[in-house]
């Protein structure tokens, strides 16, 4: 809600302080929006090595997306391709096209 201003004003900071507590307790889209906010500083400082962290967490949770946004950070940021494909891949299998297209 915070996020996205539904309800209340929107609120970046709060947002990622709420995300923080669903995210340490093991919720997969806390755990994705959190590396998101880090990724782009929304709420919190940017930071690399945080954002690798939550999306990474909420990957080996079978989150789709953040599978995908690894696979986009170890292809290009990493420059590791066989990492890449790995998460690419496992994105794929739950059906994101743009994980498809990367592995082709």
């Amino acid at each position: 809600m915070y996020q996205n201003g539904k309800g209340v004003k929107q609120d970046y900071t709060t947002a990622a302080k709420c995300y923080l507590k669903a995210a340490e307790h093991g919720h997969a889209d806390a755990q994705y929006n959190l590396g998101m906010m880090y990724q782009n500083g929304l709420g919190v400082p940017p930071d690399y090595a945080k954002t690798v962290k939550w999306y990474l967490r909420a990957a080996e949770r079978g989150h789709a997306y953040a599978q995908y946004n690894l696979g986009l950070i170890y292809s290009s940021g990493l420059q590791d391709y066989a990492e890449a494909a790995r998460w690419f891949l496992k994105s794929a299998e739950q059906g994101i096209a743009d994980a498809q297209f990367n592995l082709v």
